[in-house]
């Protein structure tokens, strides 16, 4: 079973004339032919990778019925694309796009909000409901179909955690990239509640870094109410304070968001935390 996208999910691309937007659509096609249009005001022809192809959504929605989109258009036009697409309809969201401004996101925060919309992102590398369907820059095959989610802040520590599940012979069921920035459509905890609801899903890996504190709220819920266990690793515990480590919300500030929080409170919890990214195989594999 799958979480957020799957066989059915009937999926738009917006952005669709730029060179990211076009080589990750082939990638996604071939995983699986749920792409039923790709937009972009720059598009001068029918197709685009063998799907139709339109210069604005409505047009796209009206034909096709999209219940999902895919954003790759350029930072300073994202939340027109945004709000556009979840005004058309569109209830999931899958932002590749980085470098959004962070006024932008809390507009788009507050627009959304009681929509009944999932969004996963901004910068972010998407996700993948292994042996289903891919939406994003996910390499499909280090995927294996199995019963263990991901859930991750950082999309390359998201392939080499993968990568080192599939050689154990370890099976994902689905793998959420949700991104690195400091306001987010979906955190860890919105991503562990749908886990918690599939079936097929018996134990959750999720990989942290510094700065905020979703990762302690991550700890309570998986605690309190997943009822499934859990691994996990955080990225940055050599980081210097008030000095931001690659992602824009990956800055310990005012002492909090450290690295040592973030493994205590997970500990705290009965997660048991790797030192090194591939360690994780050998400690999901204590816990299945």
């Amino acid at each position: 079973m799958s979480i957020i996208i799957n066989k059915k999910s009937r999926i738009v691309v917006q952005g669709a004339a730029g060179v990211e937007g076009q080589f990750h659509m082939k990638q996604c096609l071939e995983y699986s032919p749920n792409i039923v249009a790709g937009v972009d005001p720059a598009l001068k022809t029918d197709t685009v990778v063998g799907v139709p192809a339109y210069t604005n959504l409505k047009e796209a929605c009206e034909k096709h019925k999209p219940d999902t989109s895919i954003i790759f258009v350029p930072a300073p036009y994202c939340f027109d694309a945004i709000i556009e697409a979840v005004s058309l309809g569109i209830k999931t969201l899958i932002v590749i796009t980085e470098g959004i401004p962070v006024n932008d996101m809390v507009k788009v925060k507050q627009y959304i909000r009681g929509k009944g919309i999932t969004m996963i992102g901004p910068n972010c590398p998407g996700l993948i409901s292994v042996g289903e369907c891919k939406l994003g820059i996910m390499p499909a095959h280090i995927h294996k179909q199995g019963n263990v989610g991901v859930i991750s802040r950082s999309g390359t520590l998201t392939y080499e955690v993968v990568q080192a599940l599939t050689n154990a012979g370890i099976g994902q069921s689905t793998c959420v990239g949700i991104g690195g920035d400091p306001i987010q459509g979906s955190n860890f905890v919105d991503i562990l509640r749908l886990f918690k609801n599939d079936p097929e899903t018996k134990a959750v890996v999720l990989i942290g870094e510094i700065g905020g504190t979703e990762e302690e709220k991550a700890a309570a819920y998986v605690a309190s109410e997943l009822g499934k266990p859990a691994v996990a690793f955080i990225a940055g515990k050599t980081a210097p304070a008030e000095k931001r480590m690659g992602h824009a919300g990956a800055i310990i500030s005012g002492g909090k968001g450290t690295a040592a929080s973030k493994i205590k409170a997970l500990e705290d919890a009965n997660i048991r935390v790797a030192n090194v990214p591939i360690e994780i195989a050998d400690l999901v594999k204590k816990i299945l």
